[in-house]
This record gives structure tokens, sequence and C-alpha cells, in this order.
């Protein structure tokens, strides 16, 4: 999932007009006569590393429905959008999706709207943190499958459990590999911000003017950043993490549980999974937080068998297919129930997932449209901040320009 974000922040998605003409549609009743009693083909896309996974709860739906009759399609969840709107009414009937396109999504009218029936489901079965992801203006549009957040990966053999517990503590008595000079580090410590209390697109993340970043703790975080360039605990280190983890230049890393094969390939028996530590802006030490991210089936408003087309996104985001998720591709589970098994539980980086997925621990990725104008401004305050280019008499007027372009409208 790591690579989609990255694709998402990287990078604004430009509306076609077929979008914005969607976007005045209503949306169709869920209880729709294309839904007939003749057998039903609908076509969902699946990324690629899923697909296996998925055929065989495909199998298991076909037999408990033997008059729907799915496709499996290998795509992108990452370019949902882009997929989609190139052409509706030939795209998938249901979708793997990243939560943070659902604004965009809904907006330009390729999301369906979750049933009133399936909402109760969602939001019945889900931890409130996946709920919140899928809605959007008060309407849940999608099935959420999984939660994945950054956590904190290390070398038990150079740090304890209680080293990692802090900022302070980590970086004095080890090494920390990460981000701070290149593209990305938006991702990795834009919540910082909100970890010392800020907001971005308001509580919700849906207030296009409600991100407050340019006040006293907003400079308070960039006069923090800029001293980690000093600090001889952090390491600048990127594409390299993984092999200076391995070769012993650093000690720990921040990542998600997309890296956990790799890193136990580098550390073997040594590895560790942790929480996100705290860390001290001036004021005393608060929760370190990172992006929550979502990830979600949604259903093309376009499909010709929308009652069809939900009962499979339904079943595809279950309790059981979540299971078999996380056993074959290591998928943290958003469903309370399967976050319960025994073996999810049992699993360290699962556990630190699951506690980063609490509202003290992370922020759902906002779902605005707006965002995609606001990483370009955020990276680069980042960058240059650690790097030491901008003077902190200017930190005022570089946050005033993030919030501002923040609630620009995207092109």
């Amino acid at each position: 999932m790591k690579k989609n974000w990255k694709k998402i922040l990287l990078g604004g998605v430009v509306l076609s007009m077929s979008m914005l003409v969607l976007a005045g549609c209503g949306s169709k009743s869920s209880s729709s006569s294309s839904d007939s009693s003749s057998t039903q083909n609908i076509k969902v896309w699946i990324d690629t590393e899923h697909v296996a996974a998925i055929k065989g709860q495909v199998k298991k739906f076909e037999k408990a429905n033997p008059k729907i009759h799915v496709t499996v399609k290998a795509g992108s969840s990452a370019d949902a959008l882009k997929d989609v709107s190139k052409d509706p009414e030939k795209a998938a009937d249901v979708f793997m999706m990243p939560h943070d396109q659902i604004g965009q999504m809904a907006d330009a009218g390729l999301l369906y709207p979750v049933s009133k029936k399936y909402t109760k489901t969602v939001k019945a079965n889900n931890v409130q943190s996946a709920v919140d992801g899928v809605t959007w203006k008060n309407k849940v549009y999608g099935f959420p499958y999984g939660v994945e957040s950054q956590v904190l990966y290390y070398n038990k053999a150079k740090l304890s459990a209680d080293d990692v517990k802090s900022w302070d503590t980590l970086t004095s008595k080890g090494k920390l590999g990460t981000n701070f000079a290149e593209a990305g580090a938006n991702y990795i410590f834009t919540p910082l911000f909100m970890s010392n209390g800020d907001n971005l697109y308001g509580k919700n993340g849906e207030t296009v003017k409600g991100t407050n970043f340019n006040n006293e703790k907003g400079i308070q975080v960039l006069d923090w950043i800029a001293k980690q360039k000093s600090n001889s605990g952090v390491v600048q280190t990127n594409a390299a993490a993984l092999s200076n983890l391995q070769s012993g230049k650093t000690d720990a890393f921040l990542s998600g549980p997309w890296s956990k094969n790799d890193v136990k390939k580098a550390l073997g028996k040594n590895m560790a999974v942790a929480p996100y530590p705290t860390v001290n802006f001036g004021s005393g030490d608060v929760q370190m937080k990172a992006f929550l991210g979502v990830k979600v089936y949604g259903v093309n408003q376009q499909t010709k068998s929308p009652v069809a087309a939900m009962k499979l996104a339904n079943y595809l985001s279950n309790e059981a297919t979540q299971k078999v998720e996380f056993n074959k591709n290591g998928v943290v589970p958003s469903n309370i129930k399967a976050q319960g098994l025994q073996a999810v539980k049992d699993d360290e980086t699962a556990k630190s997932v699951m506690t980063m997925s609490a509202s003290d621990h992370s922020v759902v990725m906002p779902k605005v449209p707006e965002i995609t104008n606001f990483w370009p401004q955020m990276d680069s305050i980042i960058n240059d901040t650690y790097k030491g280019k901008i003077k902190s008499s200017d930190y005022q007027k570089k946050l005033d320009k993030v919030v501002s372009v923040s609630a620009k409208k995207s092109n």
C-alpha cells in the first residue's frame, strides 16, 4: 500500500468532463430493476497480489449466489479514480481503492452510496477509524476490508522496548533512519502537526478551510524538524532504509505493514515492531501520530447490477474474507471480530497497526479533493526546514502559504 499512497501524494488527479457530468447525476436506487432474476455478470478489479486469495472467496460467493457470475480482473487500487473515470460504464462494477479517493469519486458521481442495509453492517462490524475513512458528507461510500498505518520497526538487539517509547530515547540510544529531506516526507511527517494539536482540513478531515498549521503549535513543529538535522541519532535515509537497517548503519525505521517481510529478511530474529513513540515539541511529551489508511471496496455508480455488486463488495469485506486476506497477504483487518482472531493478536506488526489505528495514535487521511494541492507544499516546507534553508523568522510566512494553498480547489 505504500506505493499506493505515494502515487496519490506525488500528483493530483485531473477530473475529466465526463466525471463532472456524472457528478450532477442522482444516485440510482440500490433496488434498481436492472437486477433481474436472470444470471447477472459483474466484474471486480483486484490488486494483482490479492487475486489468488480473492478468487477463492469469489468461488464461495458464486456458490452461495448461483445467479451471480463474477469475473476477476487484475487492477490497481491506487489508480481507481483514474481508471474508473476513463469510462465508468466499462469499468468494473466493484473495485479495490484507497479511502482517500472517496471524496473525489463521490463528488464526481463515480461511487454508489452504500445502501442503508449495508451501511448498518459496515458501521456495526468495523473499527470506528475504518468507518470514518469510508464516510463522506455523512454518507458511507465504501466497504472497508483493512487498515494500515506506519509503525516503528527496530533491531531488538540494539534497542529495548522501553528505548523506543520516546523519540528522545530512541535517537539517543540508537539511530533512526527516516526521510526528512526528500519527496515523501509529507506523508511521514505531516501528522506531527496533528500530534501537536493542529488540524488538517478540520477535525473530521472534510473542512476545506479547516487547516490551522499557521499558529504557534505549527511553528513549534517546524522548529523541532529543524533540530533533527543536528540530531546524531537521526539518519536521513529513503531508498536505502532497508539496506541501512541490515548493515547496522541504522537500528530502526518508520514504515508500514507493506515492509514487514523485507524487514524480517533484513533483521531476522532481531526484528521487533512497536507503535510510534512519543515526541516533545517543547511543551511536554505527546503521542507522535501517523496517517491511517483504509483499504476499501467501492461500487461503480454506473453498474447495471447494483444489488449484486453491493452483495459482492459486502462479501469481499466480511470477517471471513478479511481473515483470508490477513493469512495470505498480511492485510490488517478492519473488522472488529477479525481483529480479535488469535493469529492477528499474536502478530507483532498487526498488533502495532491496530494500536496505531486508534484516534490517539493516528489521523484518518483526509478525503477532500483539495488535498492534491497540499502535498507539494508540505514536502517543500519539511524538506527545506530540515535542510536549514528556511529561517525561523520565515516559518510563519511559509505556514501561511501552506494553509492558503490547502484550501484551493484542485485542478
